[in-house]
């Protein structure tokens, strides 16, 4: 497994992570280690988390994710020999993550008892990696990478950037957090941080963790020339479509046990114009005799600005296939075919 260095930073992580959104919901704890013990085996150090988690977010389960990795930490004693991430939600009308049920916004104060929290469900003492889940500001999209502008009024208590980039020095200061990172973040977003954080002195973002795939390439619109020229590392999250890339729900298909069937919460990745593209790609994978999964992640992976690509998974046996990506090569014959699919039909899934 690649290891590859985490922006600026002395941390050198696996191509590929282990996201573990599903640990508490559509996975056991028993499931969750096992899952933590087969990509520890295969040379993954890179496990990423959120407060947020499971999905999909209600009351009853937020956190139990982080407590499943805390408890699997503990019980193997591996804590110094893993990379962990996790994230604190960013603006919401959700009022359960925060003492008080007051909506989530990334102050000072919220992001001081989301790092206490986090730190107690993963039983550590500090994160590797903290980020911010999404912005504490009104934006046109989940993913703040649009392709269509919608104007989005400016919110009258929008947490500033400075104010929130002081509170994650005070953490790193504090010997609670190692380093910080973005996610769901715009070009804007992302220079503004490393602006503030070279005029003031304070910590300097070491990724992005942005939605990139075969039908959402719109980080390379402007955040893939940030990525190389300033370090801020892509985790690719989502590759696969959120399973659509698969080829699992094809001619509407509805897999017992998977995401869609269980919550039909996949819109993203039911646009107009997502099923020709999805299924062009699909048609590709199968014409050059590719797994369509390894395909989609073999070409995520193979990006120059991306750090490590997130695997999730629900079953040993879907891990161990996504991991059959590391043998695949993106050449140049078909890079050049799937960049003509690109030509035609764009990201419809942004």
């Amino acid at each position: 497994m690649e290891k590859r260095r985490l922006g600026r930073t002395d941390l050198f992580v696996s191509s590929l992570c282990l996201g573990t959104m599903t640990f508490g919901e559509q996975n056991t704890e028993a499931e969750g280690h096992a899952q933590l013990d087969a990509a520890l085996a295969h040379g993954i150090n890179l496990f990423d988390a959120a407060e947020l988690y499971p999905i999909p977010p209600k009351p009853e389960t937020q956190g139990r994710t982080e407590e499943i990795l805390g408890n699997w930490m503990k019980a193997r004693g591996n804590r110094a020999s893993v990379v962990i991430a996790t994230k604190a939600v960013g603006r919401t009308g959700n009022t359960w993550f925060r003492e008080g049920g007051v909506p989530g916004r990334l102050t000072h104060a919220q992001l001081t008892e989301a790092v206490d929290k986090s730190l107690r469900r993963l039983q550590t003492d500090y994160i590797d990696l903290y980020q911010l889940h999404w912005p504490d500001r009104e934006v046109t999209c989940f993913g703040s990478n649009p392709t269509i502008w919608e104007n989005p009024a400016q919110a009258a208590d929008e947490t500033p950037i400075e104010e929130t980039l002081s509170a994650l020095a005070g953490l790193v200061a504090a010997g609670k957090i190692r380093h910080i990172g973005l996610s769901n973040e715009s070009p804007w977003g992302t220079m503004r941080y490393l602006a503030a954080a070279e005029r003031v002195g304070l910590p300097r973002v070491a990724s992005i963790q942005n939605a990139y795939s075969l039908v959402n390439r719109t980080f390379e619109g402007g955040l893939a020339e940030i990525a190389l020229r300033e370090d801020v590392g892509l985790l690719a999250y989502s590759v696969l479509g959120q399973g659509y890339l698969t080829g699992k729900y094809r001619n509407g298909a509805l897999p017992a046990g998977a995401r869609k069937t269980l919550f039909d919460r996949l819109s993203r990745y039911e646009k107009p114009g997502a099923a020709e593209a999805i299924d062009a790609y699909l048609d590709l994978a199968e014409e050059v005799g590719i797994s369509p999964a390894q395909l989609a992640i073999a070409f995520a992976q193979s990006r120059a600005f991306t750090t490590s690509v997130i695997l999730g998974a629900t079953s040993l046996g879907q891990l161990e296939h996504d991991l059959g990506a590391l043998d695949v090569t993106i050449d140049a014959e078909l890079e050049a075919r799937i960049n003509g699919l690109f030509q035609r039909h764009g990201s419809p899934c942004p």
